[in-house]
């Protein structure tokens, strides 16, 4: 089973990736702002020394 926090890097990095491909300014702005949302989530599942 994949962990949260490599699921939710793999997430970021998949959104990260849609908006850059994405064809509509709206569609750009959805993916980064999931990307940042995931990649925030991610942040809050590292320990403590990675973080640091």
């Amino acid at each position: 089973m994949e962990s949260d926090l490599r699921y939710y890097l793999r997430r970021a990095a998949e959104e990260r990736t849609l908006a850059t491909r994405s064809v509509t300014p709206q569609a750009r702005e959805r993916h980064a702002h999931l990307a940042q949302e995931f990649a925030s989530r991610a942040q809050a599942c590292m320990p403590v020394a990675m973080t640091a």
